[in-house]
């Protein structure tokens, strides 16, 4: 199964193209790790297709694709969802969404990821690497941190603990979505309600609830 993976939930876009298959796991054949900061609609796209020339692939030959939901901003994860169903829907494939943390590390850890506002995603997962608890978002003086900690390294003093840099995967997105994968007549390739971004917060932009009565000079 070839299948292309993406994830806009950071400030680090992440493209990749791997072979995937229930008894072997994921083969990267190509991936692009763009520090993309808020400009994820721009680089997307450019992205996408370099991963499929270094590859040699094309849209044509996917048979999935997978895509982060994040938490993160709200601007950045519509920007991969939504590019991530309109390229399944193209190809007439399935489309998976998995929590971006997922795919970050692997094994006994806690993931922490910037959510601004001086506050961290978060995410537990045990030795099995399932998630046990998350995820949330939190000052980090306030998390309770479980084993390891991986992810942004910025946090370690605010959490009282060391972080050993880690980004979202292609690898990584592979794993976390491998039991939908596995079992194809769980996915709808003309539909995508899994594709639902995990925002954990409102959007900094909301619609003001009072109007200012326009006067006529």
């Amino acid at each position: 199964m070839l299948v292309l993976a993406l994830d806009t939930a950071t400030p680090t876009l992440v493209a990749g193209l791997a072979r995937w298959s229930p008894d072997g796991g994921p083969e990267v054949l190509a991936e692009r790790t763009v520090p993309s900061g808020n400009r994820h609609a721009e680089l997307l796209t450019v992205a996408v297709t370099e991963v499929l020339a270094e590859a040699g692939r094309a849209v044509t030959d996917l048979d999935a694709v997978v895509t982060g939901l994040g938490p993160g901003p709200f601007t950045g994860l519509r920007v991969g969802v939504v590019t991530a169903a309109a390229l399944a829907d193209a190809r007439g494939v399935p489309a998976v969404g998995v929590c971006s943390l997922d795919a970050v590390g692997s094994g006994a850890r806690t993931v922490v990821t910037d959510a601004r506002r001086k506050e961290v995603y978060w995410a537990a997962y045990g030795a099995d690497g399932a998630r046990t608890d998350g995820p949330g978002v939190v000052r980090p003086e306030e998390l309770a941190v479980q084993g390891p900690v991986v992810g942004d390294p910025r946090f370690a003093e605010r959490l009282g603990a060391p972080v050993t840099p880690a980004d979202v995967t292609t690898a990584g997105l592979l794993r976390a979505a491998a039991a939908q994968l596995v079992d194809p007549s769980a996915l709808s390739s003309t539909t995508h309600p899994a594709l639902v971004p995990l925002y954990l917060r409102r959007p900094d932009a909301v619609p003001p609830t009072s109007f200012k009565p326009a006067t006529s000079a």
